[in-house]
């Protein structure tokens, strides 16, 4: 078994989305023998946007469809994710490889993965929050990965910003909710 793991994270050690990410990898490798972790960070070794001539390089889209499992950091910055994972989500959402097109329209190809987003958010986004409807993370990755097949699941951190003891509350919740998703 193979888990890709992702960190998109611009905050090093001071990290929570990776401190989460972390925390899933090493309850899912523990879970199980022998499992084989490819580890890409994002934020420090960034892909080049796409262009044209990148689509002949497969080795992101290769890495993501050897993996059973994928588990991804996504910080929320300005309301979206980090470029640098917007530029690896363009590399996997491949026409042929990972969706087709029908008369119906698109059909995921991507299905039997599991893939395991650690969110990371300053202020407060959930449902029923007053700022809701800011809220973009989720929301794309979870539509990205439904249309090539996949249902993601997601542990939140929010409200880091707000203060040392939230912080602290909530990065402790999230590492709570780790061990039930890895189970």
């Amino acid at each position: 078994m193979t888990i890709l793991h992702l960190d998109a994270s611009i905050n090093g050690d001071n990290s929570a989305s990776r401190q989460l990410t972390s925390a899933l990898v090493d309850q899912l490798k523990g879970s199980r023998w022998g499992e084989k972790i490819v580890y890409r960070d994002l934020a420090a070794n960034p892909l080049p946007h796409l262009t044209l001539d990148q689509f002949a390089d497969t080795t992101v889209l290769d890495e993501f469809l050897d993996a059973d499992t994928i588990v991804i950091g996504a910080p929320m910055y300005n309301f979206g994710i980090p470029s640098q994972l917007k530029a690896w989500v363009d590399r996997i959402a491949i026409a042929g490889k990972t969706f087709h097109y029908t008369e119906n329209g698109p059909e995921g190809l991507a299905g039997g993965r599991r893939v395991i987003i650690a969110l990371a958010r300053g202020g407060f986004y959930g449902e029923g929050a007053p700022a809701a409807g800011f809220e973009f993370v989720e929301r794309y990755l979870r539509a990205a990965f439904n249309f090539i097949g996949i249902e993601p699941e997601f542990v939140v951190a929010e409200g880091l910003a707000i203060s040392p003891e939230q912080r602290e509350q909530s990065i402790s919740q999230a590492l709570g909710e780790t061990l039930r998703l890895a189970a």
